[in-house]
């Protein structure tokens, strides 16, 4: 399989360059566990199975599984000889059998606005196999600390304007390597009880890591059943903690799925919809062509919980001249109508070799007061980490190197609003 091809014309307000070929890819690879796996996302049921597996008797099996479960998501346990209150036989016997490996760091970066990037490589899957590497980037803000996840190695689908979409789908991620993902990030802003750390988020009781959302590499909804376990791991409140109203999925617009997210979850949902006709959206969203705007929003319309305390957030790109018209927004208000929607209006960050561009930020302001005096919620997302490559929209695995040029094209977009 070879990154997306697709020929990139001139974009004008009627339509935007159309991607070639499939609308979705094929992974290259499947999983394959190794010899040693980590407990890092085995939900409860499985971790219980674990320790039956290695002889653990059915009558202590559950105190034992609750006290794995609270040294590995409330203190973070690196190593199974932290555990004081284990016995050093059985110590002895999950150090056999299984390890707490989380994803391997192998960079990371700080921006200028205080987010954080990191690359982290995860084992292949076979003997001799080139490493695996996906991105995850930390936001924080004065009432929250959101981490951005990634739910496969590259992704399914092509989208236009998205510089992740340009790389090819390798495999998608486990719930282990999903849940990796939080504690790695929790490991390295000292996010654990007995660390010692600055004050944290005020409303989730110092924590950094307060949010999660699922909007990094890959598409959400065609790896569900690992973005579920993994969710409902974080959302334990025995272990991580992290209140569904504070988890966030988002899909290009799966939507059979859809409804999944909501029965099995019960997290928020956002959907990227970033144009308000099938023309239009079939070249910025690929996956258009076989789930339209009308079946996406029949789905939206039926998401389980869905009231006004639980609102569909809808994001949408701004693109100069091609979906940032006045006429584009007061369409935008009528398709969502009935739906208790949020909209949030993305500016546009580029990479090398987009043939987008960011929309004025005057006709910005101008499409979000359309939205917001038909009665929505129109926040414009101020762009973060541009000048470490970590926006949304631009992450992109390092695997796939950056030439010179595209390095000094970077730099000159980080420094330009």
């Amino acid at each position: 399989m070879t990154s997306q091809a697709s020929t990139i014309g001139s974009v004008t307000s009627a339509s935007a360059p159309r991607a070639e070929g499939r609308i979705e890819k094929a992974p290259l690879e499947s999983y394959v566990a190794p010899a040693k796996p980590s407990l890092i996302g085995v939900p409860r049921a499985e971790l219980a199975q674990a320790l039956a597996a290695i002889g653990v008797p059915p009558s202590p099996a559950k105190m034992r599984m609750q006290q794995l479960w609270r040294w590995l998501y409330v203190r973070g346990a690196r190593s199974f000889d932290q555990m004081s209150n284990v016995s050093k036989e059985l110590r002895a016997r999950l150090e056999q059998h299984f390890t707490l490996a989380r994803p391997q760091v192998v960079a990371e970066q700080v921006s200028a606005d205080g987010t954080r990037k990191w690359l982290l490589r995860l084992p292949g899957d076979h003997p001799r196999e080139r490493p695996h590497e996906i991105e995850c980037v930390y936001i924080p803000e004065a009432d929250r600390g959101t981490l951005c996840l990634s739910s496969q190695v590259g992704c399914t689908l092509a989208c236009s304007f998205c510089h992740t979409g340009t790389q090819r789908l390798v495999r998608n991620l486990t719930a282990g390597e999903i849940v990796g993902q939080i504690m790695v990030a929790r490991d390295a802003l000292k996010d654990w009880p007995d660390q010692s750390r600055d004050a944290g988020d005020p409303a989730s009781g110092g924590r950094r890591v307060s949010n999660i959302v699922m909007m990094g590499m890959g598409e959400p909804l065609y790896n569900l059943d690992a973005v579920r376990d993994a969710l409902l791991v974080a959302a334990d409140g025995d272990g991580l903690g992290i209140s569904k109203r504070r988890i966030t999925v988002s899909t290009s617009g799966v939507a059979p799925n859809i409804a999944r997210v909501g029965a099995e979850i019960g997290v928020m949902l956002a959907v990227s919809l970033h144009a308000v006709r099938d023309d239009l959206r079939d070249g910025l969203v690929p996956l258009n062509r076989k789930y339209p705007i009308k079946d996406l929003l029949d789905a939206c319309r039926a998401y389980p919980g869905l009231s006004n305390a639980r609102r569909i957030t809808f994001e949408y790109v701004m693109l100069k001249g091609v979906n940032d018209s006045l006429a584009d927004a007061r369409a935008l208000v009528q398709l969502l109508k009935g739906i208790p929607a949020k909209i949030n209006l993305i500016p546009f960050n580029p990479w090398p070799g987009t043939a987008y561009e960011c929309s004025d930020w005057a006709q910005i302001e101008r499409f979000s007061e359309v939205i917001f005096n038909a009665g929505y919620a129109a926040p414009v997302r101020t762009p973060r980490g541009r000048d470490i490559f970590g926006a949304c929209g631009q992450l992109k695995s390092e695997s796939e190197k950056l030439s010179a040029r595209e390095r000094i094209a970077l730099r000159a977009m980080a420094t330009t609003d």
